[in-house]
């Protein structure tokens, strides 16, 4: 029997470039030997991008699509591809072209050669200046320095998961996810490829400067408690230092008597202590943030429509969910 290959692509107002995206997608997965269906999901787009997929499946059944009822953002969209995905394997992948289609055969490859995971590092970015390189390479140092999973250099949303990594994936209920991270977690024999990003094929990316930040700061409250923990081992030494530094006052004192107090270092120790604690108090926000967004214990996501499918692949639909 052949295999069964699911290619999931989350959308967001991508109406422009979805017919050159699927154009230059379609010859090749009709040259892997396989069958395919390719999974949309589209992120409460706000443009045409929903007619298009009405569109695509009308002309051919094998392309289907989800619409979220709103915009939940690309992690969300993620997470609700993988719940309707059916196929032996399952490849993500992004509709801006910037994921090259041409890559597919060399998934397939490694996968049949027994690799549950099949991760793309990409190798530069067409669009990608010097800061926005800067804050990927900081991120993924700091990341490999204090989280738990090891995050592969360059690892992106471009991958193919085996049944098992997929059916693993959907058992996570975390609802502030990312992603890199969990494919990372749930272990399995994996590998990588090496790929160039391209260009986008039409459209802008939605990617802010602002926006990478807070993604950056998901990826690391979600894998890692040590930015709680480094304010006790910080105030120790702020303590060590305040000893010290009263140690040194009463011997000054005791050997020169008592000077005029200085001002300007009362207010420098005043203003550096109180960031100290504002500091500390925003990262113990950030953990209290995701425990409250946790016991609320909401839908991760909510269905609009479903077209040319009926249910996920759990057999149960996946708004639904709540554990």
């Amino acid at each position: 029997m052949a295999d069964r290959i699911t290619i999931v692509v989350p959308v967001y107002n991508e109406a422009e470039g979805l017919p050159l995206f699927v154009g230059r997608l379609t010859p090749v997965l009709e040259s892997l030997g396989v069958d395919w269906t390719v999974l949309f999901v589209n992120d409460g787009s706000v443009d045409a991008t929903l007619v298009r997929l009405r569109d695509l499946n009308e002309s051919d059944p094998r392309f289907t699509a989800i619409s979220l009822s709103r915009n939940f953002g690309k992690e969300t969209a993620i997470a609700a591809g993988l719940h309707y995905a059916d196929g032996d394997a399952v490849i993500l992948m992004d509709g801006d072209a910037q994921h090259p289609p041409e890559m597919l055969p060399a998934f397939l490859e490694r996968w049949r050669a027994g690799f549950k995971v099949v991760l793309g590092s990409r190798e530069g970015m067409a669009e990608e200046g010097a800061l926005r390189r800067l804050y990927s390479r900081s991120f993924h140092a700091l990341f490999r320095l204090i989280a738990a999973p090891r995050l592969p250099r360059g690892a992106v949303d471009f991958l193919l998961l085996d049944r098992k990594a997929v059916d693993a994936m959907n058992r996570l209920g975390e609802r502030t996810r990312f992603s890199k991270g969990l494919y990372a977690w749930i272990g399995f024999e994996h590998t990588t490829i090496p790929f160039a990003v391209g260009g986008r094929v039409a459209g802008q990316s939605s990617w802010n400067f602002t926006r990478l930040l807070g993604f950056a700061v998901d990826g690391l409250v979600s894998f890692s408690t040590i930015p709680l923990k480094v304010w006790s081992y910080l105030g120790l030494v702020v303590s060590a230092c305040a000893m010290l530094y009263a140690l040194v006052f009463l011997i000054r004192t005791l050997v020169s008597g008592t000077d005029q107090p200085g001002f300007p270092s009362l207010i420098v120790s005043i203003m550096f202590f109180s960031g100290v604690q504002l500091i500390s108090l925003g990262v113990l926000g950030e953990y209290v943030a995701r425990i409250y967004e946790e016991v609320k214990r909401r839908p991760l996501f909510l269905i609009g429509e479903e077209i040319g499918v009926t249910e996920p692949h759990q057999k149960r639909h996946a708004g639904d969910r709540t554990s």
